[in-house]
């Protein structure tokens, strides 16, 4: 099967994105408050915790936007905040022809915003900006990681075109599962905010990341205004502290998932007819087997260490590596794929670990 996985940074790369993070946050901060857990509650000149705001700033500098702003709820709840400070109910959205990711649909849902839907993956050169539909939209919402098995679009490419069709619409990008994994997410690929949970980058659970221009960002900031609503200053720090590794460990894990695809592909397994890469949404080897066995495989493989459902996808709590169902979305787009179909997240596993949990397994169903 033909697939388009998101091209993941070199561990040379990823050790320079921590590098420059790292300076990143030393420009910011004082030494000994580099020692400090944080504070609560919301300083009388910033109106929110001091050093939340000292982390934001770290982040608006490092991703080159104009500001920051942590929120609760993880990428899902950053997205949310998006959409109800900026948009009424009724208004229409611009998104990629493809199942939307289920918690940002229930957010659509709950507006009442009106779907329109086109296929990115048409739009492979500025001559395509033709086929864009001839509508006024509220957003425009791009999703970094792929939606469906065969979507092969240019992220940054079409973040161009749509920008230059529609030069005054937001454009929202929601960035999980590739920020600190690919060199630009979409902010720095000229989209006006990105969206991501900090939870899939080993930061604390329920804490999400938006970036981009204030005029988005200050409508946010204004609907969470009160103490409850703020990103504590020591969730704001274990945030930051996380994210400082997180490039380099995706980076090992996007080399495990390489190596378990070469060596699933060169026979090792006889049970497995083929097996690929693709970002499914996190990047993932998808195994295929020869027999409609995966449901009785996936029965089975937590008793021989093989983890069998995410935390929070790639969250600090995932080590072992998981196998699980192929996704929602891609389940809509071929419903009798999953008898076949295993996803494997090597998380913080090797190759060596991951074949043989699979060989355990299939000795003894």
């Amino acid at each position: 099967m033909k697939t388009y996985p998101l091209q993941s940074l070199t561990i040379n790369e990823a050790v320079q994105l921590q590098y420059q993070l790292v300076d990143t946050i030393q420009n910011e901060f004082k030494g000994t408050e580099l020692l400090n857990g944080g504070d609560y509650g919301l300083d009388p000149d910033l109106k929110q915790p001091r050093f939340t705001h000292k982390v934001e700033q770290v982040l608006a500098d490092f991703f080159d936007v104009e500001q920051a702003l942590l929120v609760r709820g993880a990428g899902t709840g950053a997205l949310r905040s998006f959409f109800n400070a900026n948009l009424k109910v009724n208004e229409s959205v611009l998104v990629h022809a493809a199942p939307i990711y289920p918690t940002t649909k229930v957010t659509l849902d709950s507006m009442g915003l009106a779907i329109i839907k086109f296929d990115f993956n048409q739009l492979q050169s500025t001559a395509d900006i033709k086929l864009l539909p001839d509508k006024d939209f509220a957003a425009i919402l791009v999703q970094h990681s792929r939606q469906r098995i065969d979507d092969h679009y240019d992220f940054n490419k079409v973040i161009k075109i749509l920008k230059t069709k529609y030069p005054a619409i937001p454009i929202i990008t929601d960035d999980n599962y590739a920020a600190l994994k690919v060199k630009k997410i979409g902010v720095q690929a000229g989209a006006d905010l990105s969206t991501f949970s900090l939870f899939k980058l080993q930061g604390p659970a329920g804490i999400g990341l938006l970036l981009g221009k204030n005029k988005y960002l200050t409508a946010v900031k204004k609907i969470n205004y009160s103490g409850g609503s703020q990103v504590q200053g020591p969730e704001a720090m274990a945030a930051l502290r996380a994210m400082v590794t997180a490039p380099v460990i995706l980076a090992v894990q996007a080399k495990s998932v390489a190596e378990v695809n070469e060596r699933l592909n060169q026979g090792e397994i006889s049970a497995v007819e083929s097996s690929f890469i693709a970002n499914a949404q996190s990047k993932v080897v998808i195994m295929k087997f020869k027999q409609a066995i995966a449901k009785e495989f996936l029965a089975k493989v937590n008793q021989y260490g093989g983890v069998p459902y995410p935390v929070g996808s790639e969250s600090c709590y995932e080590i072992g590596a998981m196998f699980y169902r192929i996704s929602g979305t891609f389940r809509e787009q071929d419903p009798a794929a999953e008898n076949y179909l295993v996803r494997i997240n090597p998380m913080r596993a090797g190759a060596d670990t991951i074949l043989k949990i699979i060989k355990k397994t299939l000795a003894n169903l």
